[in-house]
C-alpha cells in the first residue's frame, strides 16, 4: 500500500533527524534517507525537489525543538511545576544554558540549522524561523541593558555563545581552561556583555 503523500513527507523528514544525531550532517545523503524511509532514491523528490529543502525541513525541526526548550525555561509554570523565572538576567542565564545544552547535546543538528547555505536559500523560511528566538535574546538584553542598542548587544552574545559551543564541541576550551563545565564560560559571557551581575 503507497504511503499517504504527507505521511512519506514526515517520514523523510523524521528520518533525516534521526540520521543526523546518530551520524551527522556528512549523512544526510537523499540516497540515505531514502533507504531509511524504505522508498526508492527518487522518492524524497516528489516532496523536495532539492536536497537543500529536505535538509532545511530537517533544520526545522531543530529551531522548533530549540524554541520549545526556550519556552519551557522561560515561559509559563511547566508540567513538572517549576515555576517561570521572572528576572530578566536570570531569564538570559537559562536561555544561554539552554542554548549551550541543545548544542553540545545535538551536535549534528546545531551544525545543519546554522549551515550558511541553507539559510541562505530560504527554502521553507529557515532564516524567518530563526528570527523568533533572537527577539527573545533581544527583548530580555533590552530589559538588562535599556541603555544600549540591544539588537547588537544581542548579536555580540549570541556569537559568543555561538563560539562557546563550536569550541566546546571541539574539545578545545575545555583543554585550554582546564574545565569541564561550561558555567563559568557562559556567565563570563553575560558580564562581558551585559555587565557584572548586581549582588542580591
Amino acid at each position: 500500500m503507497t504511503e499517504p503523500s504527507a505521511g512519506l513527507r514526515d517520514r523523510l523528514v523524521d528520518v533525516g533527524v534521526e540520521l543526523v544525531a546518530d551520524e551527522g550532517v556528512q549523512a544526510l545523503t537523499l540516497r540515505e534517507i531514502a533507504r531509511r524511509a524504505g522508498v526508492s532514491h527518487g522518492a524524497p523528490r516528489r516532496h523536495f525537489p532539492t536536497h537543500l529543502e529536505l535538509l532545511s525541513a530537517i533544520a526545522r525541526r531543530g529551531f522548533a525543538e530549540l524554541a520549545d526548550r526556550t519556552t519551557a525555561a522561560l515561559g509559563e509554570v511547566d508540567a513538572a511545576g517549576k515555576e517561570p523565572v521572572a528576572d530578566a538576567r536570570a531569564q538570559l542565564t537559562e536561555l544561554g544554558r539552554v542554548y549551550l545544552g541543545f548544542a553540545l547535546g545535538n551536535q549534528g543538528m546545531y551544525e545543519l540549522m546554522f549551515r550558511h547555505d541553507l539559510l541562505e536559500s530560504g527554502h521553507l523560511g529557515l532564516r524567518d524561523t530563526s528570527l523568533p528566538l533572537f527577539g527573545v535574546l533581544v527583548d530580555l538584553v533590552g530589559r538588562v541593558r535599556p541603555d544600549a542598542h540591544a539588537p547588537t548587544v544581542a548579536g555580540a552574545l549570541w556569537a559568543n555563545l555561538h563560539g562557546v559551543a563550536q569550541l566546546w564541541s571541539w574539545g578545545s576550551l575545555q583543554l585550554a581552561t582546564g574545565s569541564d563545565d561550561f558555567t563559568p564560560m557562559l556567565r563570563t559571557a553575560l558580564d562581558a556583555h551585559l555587565g557584572p551581575e548586581d549582588p542580591a
